[in-house]
């Protein structure tokens, strides 16, 4: 007998909106896209999942919530809003993760309701996780409320959580239904996260888009200061980008060894694991854009003066640009830089890295000279 072939497409479409105070009972962005959803049959459910951190802010919050999402038009609010600690510890937790599956078992979320993820990136991974595993896959809305996340994680197609010390090992592919980046949201930031969460569009400038970077480079002070509107620029450009990349022919399932987006992530996804998550995401990437420039400069690809722009623009950025971690640790190798590996076994098949021909222009390698590392280590350490 043949073998019988199958072969399908399978079509994903989402949208990004961008507003402020979302559950104003005057803002209908939220309102109008459920109601898209609706159905005349019966009511679909909406679980609620919630930075804690968030309702700590404003504590009135999670009565905003309720009270808009009660008067969506063909859906049911569940009478809990479960509220839960942001940061990276949440993907650390597998009994949270258990119970939020619980939840999910609890209230009959169905594969026709709405999972509603509200805070950082962390927390965004988890419950996008939960919402890919539980009954097969329901739908999930993400409202990202960090620059980070608005920019970059929460508006792709990963979800995931940490196991045996690796980072986002546990994970599915799942885009969400639609995301609201909410600008208000922004205001409640530490200085620390407002600033981290810039760097990914600083990533993403570097390898796609130089007129962006030039842009980031005139405003980098002002960003910092905590200039709204520039902000409000920076992460819509940031996530057209990203976007672009996911759904321009690209690989978003990464079912491929070529990440281009991840420029400057293997050495912060270890530096991130080594100092126990006490670096922001957005801290080691700055750590590692920095490192992977100055190793693109040493092999000749990038001009030392667009090298020394690059660090520049971090440091305005009020971003570090090395750790004590890059050297050499009582005499055995960097703990980073032994992380290659670790980062190839991530991605799978041959290792690559994305580094720069020049400002607005990546290319990828496939292997990556440890003197070299150790030599833009110590020039990084000299321009921090």
């Amino acid at each position: 007998m043949e073998n019988i072939l199958q072969n399908f497409d399978v079509n994903f479409n989402y949208q990004v909106h961008f507003t402020s105070h979302l559950f104003d009972p005057a803002n209908d962005c939220l309102r109008n896209y459920l109601e898209t959803q609706a159905v005349k049959a019966y009511k679909k459910k909406l679980l609620v999942i919630l930075d804690a951190g968030m309702a700590a802010h404003y504590p009135e919050l999670p009565q905003q919530i309720g009270s808009y999402l009660r008067q969506v038009n063909g859906f049911q609010l569940v009478p809990e809003i479960i509220t839960i600690t942001g940061g990276e510890s949440v993907k650390n937790d597998l009994p949270l993760f258990l119970s939020l599956v619980n939840a999910i078992d609890k209230y009959a979320i169905d594969r026709h309701s709405f999972l509603i993820g509200i805070g950082g990136g962390s927390l965004l991974d988890l419950t996008g996780f939960v919402a890919a595993v539980s009954h097969r896959g329901i739908k999930h809305i993400r409202i990202p409320t960090t620059v980070l996340s608005q920019n970059d994680s929460g508006i792709g197609v990963k979800n995931g959580i940490n196991f045996n010390g690796k980072k986002n090992f546990l994970g599915a592919f799942a885009p969400p239904q639609a995301v609201f980046n909410d600008s208000h949201f922004l205001t409640t930031l530490h200085a620390r996260d407002w600033n981290s969460g810039m760097v990914e569009a600083v990533k993403v400038a570097l390898i796609k888009d130089a007129a962006f970077f030039n842009w980031m480079e005139e405003r980098a002070t002002a960003l910092s200061g905590g200039n709204m509107d520039d902000m409000e620029q920076l992460i819509y450009r940031c996530a057209a980008l990203h976007m672009q990349h996911i759904g321009g022919g690209g690989d978003p399932f990464e079912s491929g060894s070529s990440r281009p987006l991840d420029f400057g992530h293997w050495s912060a996804h270890k530096l991130e694991q080594l100092t126990n998550f006490e670096l922001r995401h957005g801290e080691a990437v700055s750590i590692g854009v920095a490192l992977d420039s100055v190793y693109s400069y040493l092999l000749g690809w990038l001009s030392e003066a667009d090298m020394k722009r690059i660090i520049s623009v971090l440091k305005d950025m009020q971003l570090p640009v090395w750790h004590p971690l890059l050297e050499k640790q009582a005499g055995k190798d960097s703990p980073v830089i032994a992380g290659l590996e670790e980062f190839r076994e991530h991605l799978g098949g041959q290792l690559t890295i994305s580094l720069l021909r020049s400002i607005g222009k990546g290319e990828e390698v496939h292997e990556m000279n440890v003197d070299k590392l150790y030599e833009a280590a110590a020039i990084c350490k000299k321009l921090q």
